[in-house]
């Protein structure tokens, strides 16, 4: 058996010394993808562990207050249904403040309202335009109404032939807000980051509730003396 060449040794070698390359380049870019996934969720964790902090529920209670001092919330000027989703939409939007629009479900609620003045200010424009043209307005209206009705029932209908777990995953990416068209890991890390923000919401509105009732209860009863 003959020796190889300089010039076959010399390939042998060149080829040697890039597998070796590679090998190690893969092996970074390893490393520093499991570096990344490690800060991305320590960082997740710690952002859901700021709800649960005493600091984080002041912080949230103090806007909450700020904000519903500037709710309308009188009974002959308001119906109750329409004063609940007022406060509704209030402690949602100072929820999204308290989290500072790090998390796609806070930038969702806050950019909600820009949204729907727009599509109120569009369908204003649009019912004027109709009003003002000669034709007929409610067969225009029918018919976008009808072309809603069959554009929902043909997304129905794609959401039953889809496998269980990937309804499960749409259904779960219309409840956490921002989420509609977002893959399952996104959907998942909002959802954990949204459940305890609503945890600490529910903590704080119930603390609140209770020291008006009690604040209100003792009104009552300092006033009973002197009207007696």
């Amino acid at each position: 058996m003959e020796p190889p060449s300089s010039a076959a040794a010399a390939a042998i070698v060149s080829t040697n010394a890039n597998i070796n390359m590679d090998r190690t380049r893969r092996k970074k870019k390893k490393k520093s993808v499991l570096q990344q996934h490690q800060s991305k969720q320590s960082q997740n964790s710690q952002s859901h562990a700021k709800w649960k902090t005493e600091a984080q529920q002041q912080v949230y209670s103090s806007k909450l207050i700020q904000a519903l001092s500037q709710v309308n919330l009188n009974p002959s000027t308001s119906s109750a249904p329409r004063q609940g989703r007022a406060v509704r939409e209030v402690a949602d939007r100072a929820l999204a403040f308290a989290a500072k629009g790090k998390t796609r479900w806070s930038r969702a609620i806050l950019t909600s309202r820009i949204k729907l003045k727009f599509r109120k200010q569009q369908h204003k424009r649009q019912r004027l335009a109709l009003s003002s043209s000669s034709s007929p307005g409610p067969t225009t209206g029918s018919s976008s109404r009808s072309s809603r009705k069959h554009k929902v029932s043909v997304l129905r209908l794609k959401a039953k032939g889809l496998p269980a777990v990937q309804r499960k995953v749409r259904f779960l990416g219309r409840l956490v807000p921002g989420c509609r068209k977002q893959p399952l890991p996104v959907i998942l890390e909002e959802a954990t980051d949204y459940i305890a923000a609503l945890e600490m919401q529910v903590k704080t509105m119930t603390a609140i509730a209770e020291l008006l009732s009690r604040s209100t209860s003792e009104a009552s009863s300092t006033s009973e003396p002197m009207t007696s």
